[in-house]
């Protein structure tokens, strides 16, 4: 038993109703259970229920036992007084508030089918990575749907916090948070602190004040990040970039800020995911795309974001993924894969951002309509939810997949989500 399942239990009522009485033998009648708590305090606040001859407004605390009241010290916390009824499986202790008076208390075990208990036991001991994988053919279709809908609306939910509060450490500047969103996830998974770091290390104002100079652009990236600290003459470009850097860091007082050079991973990376040959193509991207940020809020479909982000970077990198070592076949510039990444985890989630801090659903409605064109991602997760069934078409598939894998599945959050508690409940479905 636990108090996630006696939540669910409350909240939807699955227990019998049927004579209910508290363990005083006063009647009970609910007439709403209230609105589930996420922060600290009582489980379930605004309540409405009927205590033998009087009507009650309050709090709801929910527990396996009643004497968890006394183990998390409810009875000397304040916050805790405006409890009008507790909710547990087995009274084992009378409770009462910080004032000495005593809290009625309802006892649902024997109210609880047993079947509802044993399916949710059955999940919860099923040490598959998807607790329901073996139960997904008896859940409906609208059911499945449904919940990638809830899903992926949470995920962007997150995403787009994430930016908002990088916005307001930025002042609400759209172009520097829209710039410093988007170098993270150039670095992808391996390289993205460094590249934010980087980006913060570098305004975007001050790069575009040399944004129609390719070669200064680049020497402020790689001089800040660290690569050009060698007195290396032998490579004409590199010395190029060297003195550019020079010039224009004490310009700007840059050199304080600059990234450990240590900080750059290489080791087991393919050459096409260099942080060097990212970083080139960065820098193409912002000699090339000025405005960044009006740029992407003007885009109106995946392809326009495709050309957006297909830049070819300066000719040295096209024959180099590191300084000095010249290749013999060209270098490619950033795939369609990368491109959908960066859709995917960076533009998306500044559009909707942007819309939500505005109150205009246009642009939430348009990245939705983005996802639903941009190709799925294939990881581990995706094509573990491909084996049990689902189908992923599109990015809006592989997002809300994800959400439920990180957190719905390996949080064991069965009875949140409408297939685990349509399983768990079939009756209601």
């Amino acid at each position: 038993m636990t108090e996630a399942f006696l939540h669910y239990i409350w909240q939807f009522q699955y227990f019998d109703k049927s004579s209910l009485v508290t363990t005083e033998g006063d009647p009970v009648a609910v007439f709403s259970t209230g609105f589930r708590n996420a922060h600290s305090g009582p489980d379930f606040f605004q309540a409405r229920v009927k205590l033998g001859d009087i009507e009650w407004i309050g709090s709801v605390e929910i527990h396996i036992f009643s004497s968890g009241w006394i183990d998390h010290r409810h009875n000397t916390d304040p916050a805790y007084d405006s409890v009008v009824l507790h909710v547990v499986w087995k009274n084992d202790l009378h409770v009462t508030r910080t004032d000495g008076s005593f809290i009625p208390t309802v006892e649902l075990g024997p109210r609880i089918n047993d079947s509802l208990v044993l399916q949710y036991a059955r999940l919860m001991r099923n040490p598959e990575l998807v607790a329901c994988s073996g139960l997904l053919t008896n859940v409906r279709d609208i059911v499945k749907y449904a919940m990638l809908d809830n899903a992926l609306a949470e995920r962007l939910e997150l995403k787009s916090a994430s930016v908002l509060r990088r916005l307001a450490r930025n002042n609400n500047d759209w172009e520097e948070t829209a710039y410093q969103t988007i170098m993270k996830n150039y670095g992808f998974m391996v390289n993205g602190e460094p590249f934010l770091q980087l980006a913060q290390a570098i305004p975007f104002k001050v790069l575009m004040r040399h944004g129609d100079k390719a070669e200064q652009i680049e020497a402020l990236l790689f001089g800040q990040a660290g690569f050009l600290q060698d007195d290396v003459r032998v490579d004409e470009y590199y010395a190029t970039l060297r003195r550019e850097y020079s010039v224009l860091a004490s310009k700007y007082q840059l050199h304080d800020q600059r990234v450990n050079k240590h900080q750059w991973r290489f080791l087991r990376l393919r050459p096409a995911n260099f942080p060097t040959l990212r970083l080139a193509q960065c820098a193409a991207l912002l000699h090339q795309r000025r405005n960044f940020f009006s740029h992407l809020i003007d885009c109106r479909s995946a392809q326009d974001l495709r050309d957006f982000f297909s830049v070819v970077q300066t000719d040295y990198w096209l024959k180099h993924y590191h300084f000095f070592k010249v290749q013999r076949h060209d270098v490619s510039q950033l795939g369609d894969a990368s491109i959908d990444n960066i859709i995917i985890n960076s533009v998306i989630p500044i559009l909707v951002a942007y819309g939500k801090s505005r109150s205009e659903d246009l642009h939430v409605e348009r990245a939705v309509t983005i996802l639903q064109a941009v190709h799925p991602e294939s990881n581990m997760i995706t094509r573990h939810w491909k084996q049990l069934g689902f189908t992923v078409k599109s990015a809006f598939d592989s997002q809300a997949l994800v959400q439920l894998n990180n957190g719905y599945c390996l949080r064991r959050r069965c009875l949140d989500c409408k297939i685990g508690a349509s399983i768990v409940n079939p009756s209601v479905t």
